[in-house]
Protein backbone atom coordinates (compact mmCIF):
# COMPACT_ATOMS: atom_id res chain seq x y z
CA UNK A 1 0.00 0.00 0.00
CA UNK A 2 1.19 3.28 -0.88
CA UNK A 3 1.12 6.46 1.19
CA UNK A 4 -1.56 7.91 -1.04
CA UNK A 5 -3.81 4.94 -0.58
CA UNK A 6 -3.41 5.08 3.18
CA UNK A 7 -4.15 8.79 3.15
CA UNK A 8 -7.22 8.17 1.01
CA UNK A 9 -8.39 5.41 3.39
CA UNK A 10 -7.88 7.69 6.42
CA UNK A 11 -9.72 10.47 4.64
CA UNK A 12 -12.54 8.11 3.66
CA UNK A 13 -12.77 6.75 7.25
CA UNK A 14 -12.77 10.28 8.68
CA UNK A 15 -15.44 11.31 6.20
CA UNK A 16 -17.56 8.26 7.09
CA UNK A 17 -17.11 8.98 10.79
CA UNK A 18 -18.08 12.61 10.16
CA UNK A 19 -21.20 11.50 8.24
CA UNK A 20 -22.19 9.13 11.07
CA UNK A 21 -21.73 11.86 13.69
CA UNK A 22 -23.73 14.28 11.55
CA UNK A 23 -26.51 11.71 11.08
CA UNK A 24 -26.70 11.10 14.85
CA UNK A 25 -26.67 14.85 15.47
CA UNK A 26 -29.41 15.40 12.89
CA UNK A 27 -31.49 12.63 14.50
CA UNK A 28 -31.21 14.32 17.89
CA UNK A 29 -32.09 17.67 16.33
CA UNK A 30 -35.11 16.05 14.67
CA UNK A 31 -36.26 14.60 18.02
CA UNK A 32 -35.82 18.02 19.63
CA UNK A 33 -37.74 19.72 16.82
CA UNK A 34 -40.51 17.10 17.19
CA UNK A 35 -40.70 17.79 20.95
CA UNK A 36 -40.79 21.54 20.27
CA UNK A 37 -43.59 21.01 17.74
CA UNK A 38 -45.54 18.94 20.29
CA UNK A 39 -45.01 21.65 22.91
CA UNK A 40 -46.17 24.32 20.48
CA UNK A 41 -49.29 22.29 19.64
CA UNK A 42 -50.09 21.79 23.33
CA UNK A 43 -49.50 25.47 24.02
CA UNK A 44 -51.77 26.44 21.15
CA UNK A 45 -54.58 24.16 22.37
CA UNK A 46 -54.14 25.40 25.96
CA UNK A 47 -54.29 29.03 24.81
CA UNK A 48 -57.44 28.26 22.83
CA UNK A 49 -59.10 26.70 25.90
CA UNK A 50 -57.95 29.58 28.11
CA UNK A 51 -59.26 32.12 25.64
CA UNK A 52 -62.69 30.46 25.70
CA UNK A 53 -62.65 30.31 29.52
CA UNK A 54 -61.61 33.96 29.77
CA UNK A 55 -64.40 34.96 27.37
CA UNK A 56 -66.92 33.11 29.55
CA UNK A 57 -65.53 34.69 32.72
CA UNK A 58 -65.60 38.16 31.18
CA UNK A 59 -69.24 37.66 30.24
CA UNK A 60 -70.12 36.55 33.78
CA UNK A 61 -68.16 39.43 35.34
CA UNK A 62 -70.02 41.86 33.10
CA UNK A 63 -73.33 40.42 34.34
CA UNK A 64 -72.20 40.68 37.96
CA UNK A 65 -71.13 44.28 37.48
CA UNK A 66 -74.49 45.12 35.96
CA UNK A 67 -76.32 43.52 38.90
CA UNK A 68 -74.00 45.30 41.37
CA UNK A 69 -74.75 48.65 39.75
CA UNK A 70 -78.49 48.00 40.00
CA UNK A 71 -78.15 47.03 43.68
CA UNK A 72 -76.04 50.10 44.45
CA UNK A 73 -78.61 52.36 42.80
CA UNK A 74 -81.37 50.66 44.84
CA UNK A 75 -79.43 51.09 48.10
CA UNK A 76 -78.69 54.74 47.28
CA UNK A 77 -82.39 55.35 46.64
CA UNK A 78 -83.36 53.73 49.93
CA UNK A 79 -80.70 55.67 51.83
CA UNK A 80 -82.01 58.89 50.28
CA UNK A 81 -85.49 57.92 51.51
CA UNK A 82 -84.23 57.22 55.03
CA UNK A 83 -82.14 60.41 55.34
CA UNK A 84 -85.14 62.65 56.21
CA UNK A 85 -86.11 60.18 58.92
CA UNK A 86 -82.71 60.50 60.55
CA UNK A 87 -82.92 64.27 60.26
CA UNK A 88 -86.34 64.22 61.96
CA UNK A 89 -85.04 61.94 64.72
CA UNK A 90 -82.09 64.27 65.23
CA UNK A 91 -84.39 67.30 65.44
CA UNK A 92 -86.67 65.46 67.87
CA UNK A 93 -83.67 64.57 70.02
CA UNK A 94 -82.62 68.23 70.17
CA UNK A 95 -86.20 69.26 71.04
CA UNK A 96 -86.40 66.66 73.84
CA UNK A 97 -83.04 67.83 75.18
CA UNK A 98 -84.25 71.45 75.17
CA UNK A 99 -87.51 70.38 76.89
CA UNK A 100 -85.51 68.56 79.58
CA UNK A 101 -83.36 71.65 80.15
CA UNK A 102 -86.44 73.88 80.41
CA UNK A 103 -88.12 71.39 82.78
CA UNK A 104 -85.07 71.37 85.05
CA UNK A 105 -84.98 75.18 85.06
CA UNK A 106 -88.69 75.36 85.89
CA UNK A 107 -88.37 72.75 88.66
CA UNK A 108 -85.47 74.76 90.07
CA UNK A 109 -87.54 77.95 90.06
CA UNK A 110 -90.57 76.21 91.62
CA UNK A 111 -88.35 74.64 94.26
CA UNK A 112 -86.74 77.99 94.98
CA UNK A 113 -90.16 79.65 95.19
CA UNK A 114 -91.33 76.85 97.51
CA UNK A 115 -88.37 77.41 99.78
CA UNK A 116 -89.04 81.15 99.85
CA UNK A 117 -92.73 80.61 100.63
CA UNK A 118 -91.72 78.19 103.38
CA UNK A 119 -89.46 80.85 104.88
CA UNK A 120 -92.24 83.43 104.65
CA UNK A 121 -94.68 81.06 106.36
CA UNK A 122 -92.15 80.40 109.12
CA UNK A 123 -91.52 84.12 109.58
CA UNK A 124 -95.28 84.77 109.73
CA UNK A 125 -95.70 82.08 112.36
CA UNK A 126 -92.87 83.55 114.44
CA UNK A 127 -94.25 87.07 114.09
CA UNK A 128 -97.75 85.91 114.99
CA UNK A 129 -96.44 84.14 118.09
CA UNK A 130 -94.36 87.15 119.01
CA UNK A 131 -97.41 89.40 118.54
CA UNK A 132 -99.44 87.20 120.88
CA UNK A 133 -96.72 87.32 123.50
CA UNK A 134 -96.49 91.10 123.23
CA UNK A 135 -100.26 91.40 123.40
CA UNK A 136 -100.42 89.21 126.57
CA UNK A 137 -97.73 91.30 128.23
CA UNK A 138 -99.60 94.43 127.48
CA UNK A 139 -102.73 92.99 128.96
CA UNK A 140 -100.89 91.96 132.14
CA UNK A 141 -99.07 95.06 132.56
Amino acid sequence: MSGTTIAALIAAGSFALLVIVLILLLMKVMKTVDKVNITIDETTSTITVLKKDVDILLHEVEGLLTKSNVLIEDVNGKVATIDPLFTAVSDLSVSISDLNTQSRNMIGKVSSAGQKSGKVATAKTILTAAGKVVKKRKEKG
